[in-house]
């Protein structure tokens, strides 16, 4: 497994899968790279998918330091400067796509096209999730719990798993309490509207784990954005409904890379 090192020196792994032009993917909260493994063969054969181990997860280092969502982007800038990819499209999902807004505020050169999937802005002007669902998301809570979040259930019934998306069982506890503080304290409000890269939003509509109203907010904050909303969606909108989510983001960036 290849690896990155941050500025910290703390080791950031990553994969390659495809051909073509570089997109980095990004997962969700304490999750590891297959988070994407069921829809990552949709954008092989148009690009070249850099997929992340965030640290605290997967093949990265694990430090007990507190970590952050623009931390996490900076992480990610150290996997294009070891690749010597000079600028990528990026799709970020979740905490994914937290981290992905600091990636394009931080680092405008280095990012093409930007696709931000069922998340917010973050701080005190985002929609905040209800209680119940923060009680399913405390630690130990059971998996049909977050099952129920992430999927309908007649998606459920036809798909009976294994899933990929309800966190990397191997993560230390102290790495999965660092990401949820990390993710809930997000707060990119102010520096939305410097971003400067093409930007689509996608959101399901019956997503609860972040409410709809965020993919609005970030549509209006974020210069020139544009938003798909996917009728009946949950938060794993891109597995579920990957085949009305991954035809739009492929013609998005194609249609960026044409502009560039």
């Amino acid at each position: 497994m290849p690896h990155a090192m941050a500025a910290d020196g703390t080791p950031v792994a990553f994969d390659l899968r495809g051909t073509g032009p570089p997109l980095v993917l990004l997962s969700g909260q304490a999750n590891n790279r297959h988070w994407w493994d069921r829809v990552r063969g949709d954008f092989d054969d148009s690009y070249t998918t850099i997929a992340v181990d965030f640290r605290g997860t997967g093949e990265s280092g694990k430090p007990n330091i507190p970590y952050s969502t623009r931390g996490f982007a900076d992480d990610v800038r150290a996997v294009l400067d070891e690749l010597r990819v000079e600028c990528a499209h990026v799709y970020g999902t979740s905490m994914g796509g937290r981290v992905a807004q600091w990636l394009a505020i931080d680092h405008p050169d280095r990012v093409g096209a930007l696709v931000l999937g069922c998340t917010s802005p973050g701080g005190p002007q985002s929609v905040e999730r209800d209680r119940s669902v923060r009680r399913a998301l405390a630690v130990n809570q059971p998996a049909a719990a977050l099952l129920d979040l992430m999927y309908t259930p007649a998606w459920l019934a036809a798909n009976p798993g294994p899933v990929t998306t309800l966190g990397d069982p191997a993560m230390p506890p102290f790495a999965r309490a660092r990401h949820l503080a990390a993710s809930s304290q997000h707060d990119a409000w102010d520096s939305l509207p410097q971003i400067t890269a093409p930007t689509l939003v996608i959101h399901g509509t019956d997503d609860r784990l972040s409410p709809v109203e965020n993919a609005r907010l970030l549509v209006e904050r974020i210069p020139n954005a544009t938003l798909l909303l996917i009728p009946g969606a949950r938060h794993a909108y891109f597995e579920e409904c990957r085949e009305v989510a991954g035809p739009r983001v492929l013609s998005f960036l194609a249609e960026a890379g044409s502009a560039r």
